[in-house]
């Protein structure tokens, strides 16, 4: 390789590890505190108790009762997502 080949590219290639060194510190380092899309504040739970929520499971037929509803994460049982069922409340 001719001397004067390796200086010229060797600024574009210095300039590429540095790219690429940037890139995956900044990868590592996760959202800048004050960036544009901020997380919102968590909801309070809301008061299901008259409405009769539960979940059952469709395997074993295994039912929770909902109480109270947050953000709505259905849990799995027997490797399952659990059924939302409504039910009339009993008087």
């Amino acid at each position: 390789m001719p001397k004067w080949l390796a200086i010229v590219t060797a600024p574009f290639v210095a300039f590429a590890i540095w790219r690429v060194g940037i890139a995956t510190l900044r990868s590592l380092g996760g959202r800048p505190p004050g960036s544009l899309d901020e997380e919102k504040p968590p909801a309070e739970p809301e008061d299901v108790e008259d409405l009769a929520v539960y979940l059952v499971c469709g395997e074993c037929g295994t039912e929770f009762r909902v109480s109270k509803l947050g953000e709505l994460q259905i849990p799995r049982h027997c490797g399952e997502k659990m059924l939302v069922v409504q039910r009339p409340a009993s008087a």
